[in-house]
């Protein structure tokens, strides 16, 4: 049965790589949105419109998912659905495809997140959106871990 895996996580807690990882094992599609967003608009964190243009991207990418999903295959939404309310979502879309549902949490401390951020910020590599250590003070502060009852 073909399975919807969401990737749960802060910038920097390892889900790409994760993903990457599963990929390999279970020949799954991957999709993150950060990499369309540096190829189509570059490293647009600051900008104001990086939300509207993230959010539009997602939507494409479920197309491509659900389609995926529908003809038999994986697919891995590396999306970090910080809220439990998208993660919901995603749980009922995958119900009415008929398709299975798992979970991803990379579950990272703040201490060790901001080490990344520092790491990744330094990175030249052009494959990564350079994120201010205020923004990642901002999102530590609305994302919503996941309760024991949505792992389970």
């Amino acid at each position: 049965m073909a399975t919807l895996h969401l990737m749960i996580g802060l910038p920097c807690s390892g889900k790409t790589t994760y993903a990457r990882r599963l990929a390999k094992g279970n020949g799954a599609l991957v999709l993150t949105p950060d990499l369309w967003q540096l190829r189509l608009f570059g490293d647009d964190v600051a900008d104001e419109a990086h939300d509207v243009r993230h959010s539009a991207i997602e939507a494409i990418m479920w197309e491509m998912a659900e389609h995926v999903l529908k003809v038999g295959g994986d697919v891995i939404l590396d999306f970090g659905f910080w809220a439990r309310v998208e993660r919901d979502d995603f749980r009922g879309r995958a119900k009415a495809l008929g398709v299975g549902f798992q979970l991803h949490y990379m579950d990272v401390l703040e201490e060790e997140l901001y080490r990344r951020l520092a790491v990744r910020n330094q990175s030249k590599s052009g494959e990564v959106l350079v994120i201010p250590k205020e923004e990642m003070d901002k999102y530590i502060a609305i994302f919503q871990p996941p309760a024991e009852d949505e792992l389970t």
